[in-house]
Order: structure tokens, then C-alpha cells, then sequence
């Protein structure tokens, strides 16, 4: 078996076969300018278009990669698993595709990394090219999920960061299925510290995240890393049944002049009070028994079509 490298540079691929050779071009030379033995690691998640061709022409030119197509799309969590678990070096490297994060970051990394950290992660000081609207709802997510969650996950960051191999195979033992990768990241514990960072407008092709995966990946951090949501239900109720107090008081002082609509005061405390409440509560419910559904029935987490290291096709 050949010496395993020191780095692994572990990269999800999903529909990006425009920027995807310039990447390949930078990573290459971010890793060689550490003068470290390296290996990339690049998954393509169920990608159309070229994606998978350009991956295994460059795993034929250079024995240095390693291409992994799944059986379809998985999703970008679940494609960085797929990397990291056959990632081989004492120090890994995750980045995304469309060099928004510099690879030539990884110098400063390992030098936090020599410094005792067994994470660096990359944090955002300015996100050039994203929308107003994508940059206040990032904000507020950020700092939502910093009040909500139960262990502290660092604002502004992505999946792109160093990790030292005792803190990936850490990160390997934890099997959910929901997976929000930088929450668990944090979870694991050990040294951490970001880099600051200002992250690049796309060099081509479009992001691959719509509104509805955006609002599903929120859901998932939420949901598997904390139970607030939960107690908010009573706080809920609470303001459900203060409201219908108020209108109840205002049909009673209002009653004398004759302003009253014949059972329209019952009718809508009937709904705030009863549909309300229980709508709500059974939607936070049904956010967290969902999840368990799918945790229960203990499906991989991906597969794989094909692997350029061993040749094979399922």
C-alpha cells in the first residue's frame, strides 16, 4: 500500500464543470506550495453534464486523485461525508468547487495547525456578490442558531476548513442522517479557531442552493442542535391565549354600543385559541418526529456508482 499523504484536499462536486478545471489548477499549486505530499479527493454528487468526465481524466493524469461518483445526488452534506471518509492524510482540507474559499489558504491553515488547533475554519469577513437578501438572512440564521443550539458553532463560516485527522475520525463516528456538518464539527470539540477571510463572487455557472434547500438546510441545523423550537410551542400558546383574552376584553367594553358581530367574538377565539396552538405545536412536533423517521430506518448514507481507485460500478 502506497505512504499516506500529509494533506487530503476533499472537494464536493455538484454541476460546476465551468470553474471545475480552474480549481483543479489552483489546488494543485495551493497544495504543492506547502511542499507536502498530497492526495484530492473530488465527489461527484449526482452531477449532470461533464462533471464526472473532467474528474476522471484528471484521476488518469494524476495518481495523486481519486474521483468518487454517487448513485445520484445526495446532497452536499452527505458528499462531503462520502469524501472525508476516504480521506487518508493526518491533515484534511475541505473546500467547495467554486473557489469562492482560496485554496491558498491553506498555508496560514496548517500554520494554526502547527500552532495545536485541530480545526481551522475559515470565517467570512465580507461575501462579495451575494445579494442583500442572501447576506441579511445569512446574518440573522448565523445568529439565530448561535442562541438556539446547544453547542456554540462559530458565525459566518461554511464547511471550508482544516481539520487534523484525529478530529475527522471523530467526526466519523457520528451517523445521523440530517446532517449539518459544521455543527458537528463543533460538537466534536477539541482546539478550534477561525481564520478570517473575504469570501468571492462565483467565477462562473450559478449556486446550486435554492431557497427551498436553503430553508431545509436551516431546518436541519435547528433541529439537530437543539430542542428550544420545542418550548417555544408553549411560549406560543401563551401569546395565542393572551391574544384571544384581548379580543374577548374588547368585545366585552365595545359590547354596550352596539358594535358587536353576532358570534363572530366566539368564532375567532375558537380559532386562535384551538387552531392556533395546535397547529403550530403539531408543526414543531412534526419538524422533530420526521426526523427520527428517517434516523430510525438506518439507510446509508449515500452510494456509490463509481471510484476511480478501484475501478468498480454498482
Amino acid at each position: 500500500m502506497a505512504e499516506a499523504p500529509v494533506i487530503s484536499i476533499v472537494v464536493p462536486c455538484f454541476n460546476d464543470e465551468e470553474i471545475l478545471p480552474q480549481t483543479l489548477i489552483r489546488l494543485h499549486a495551493a497544495a504543492q506550495a506547502t511542499g507536502l505530499s498530497y492526495e484530492m479527493v473530488l465527489v461527484d454528487d449526482g452531477s449532470g453534464g461533464r462533471t464526472w468526465e473532467i474528474i476522471a481524466a484528471e484521476a488518469r493524469k494524476d495518481a495523486r486523485v481519486r474521483g468518487v461518483r454517487l448513485s445520484r445526488n445526495f446532497g452536499h452534506q452527505r458528499a462531503l461525508t462520502a469524501g472525508l471518509e476516504r480521506a487518508r492524510g493526518s491533515e484534511i482540507l475541505v473546500i467547495d468547487d467554486d473557489l469562492q474559499d482560496p485554496p491558498e489558504l491553506l498555508g496560514v491553515m496548517l500554520a494554526k495547525r502547527a500552532e495545536g488547533f485541530d480545526v481551522i475554519y475559515g470565517q467570512r469577513r465580507s461575501r462579495a456578490g451575494e445579494t442583500w437578501f442572501k447576506l441579511v438572512t445569512a446574518k440573522l440564521f448565523y445568529r439565530l442558531l448561535r442562541y438556539l443550539a446547544e453547542v456554540p458553532i462559530p458565525p459566518d463560516t461554511g464547511d471550508f476548513r482544516l481539520m487534523s485527522r484525529r478530529a475527522v475520525d471523530a467526526f466519523l463516528l457520528l451517523p445521523e442522517s440530517s446532517r449539518y456538518i459544521r455543527g458537528m464539527v463543533a460538537w466534536i470539540g477539541y482546539p478550534q479557531v477561525g481564520v478570517l477571510y473575504d469570501r468571492q463572487p462565483r467565477k462562473a455557472g450559478k449556486s446550486n442552493y435554492s431557497l427551498r434547500k436553503l430553508l431545509h438546510f436551516s431546518a436541519d441545523a435547528i433541529a439537530s442542535f437543539s430542542i428550544k423550537p420545542l418550548r417555544v410551542a408553549s411560549l406560543a400558546s401563551a401569546g395565542l391565549i393572551g391574544t384571544a383574552m384581548l379580543i374577548t376584553l374588547w368585545a366585552v367594553v365595545t359590547w354596550p354600543y352596539h358594535r358587536e358581530v353576532r358570534g363572530w367574538t366566539s368564532l375567532i377565539v375558537t380559532i386562535l385559541f384551538v387552531a392556533g396552538v395546535q397547529t403550530l405545536i403539531l408543526g414543531i412536533l412534526g419538524e422533530y418526529i420526521g426526523r427520527l423517521f428517517i434516523e430510525v430506518k438506518r439507510r446509508p448514507l449515500y452510494l456509490v456508482r463509481q471510484d476511480t481507485s478501484v475501478d468498480e460500478k454498482h
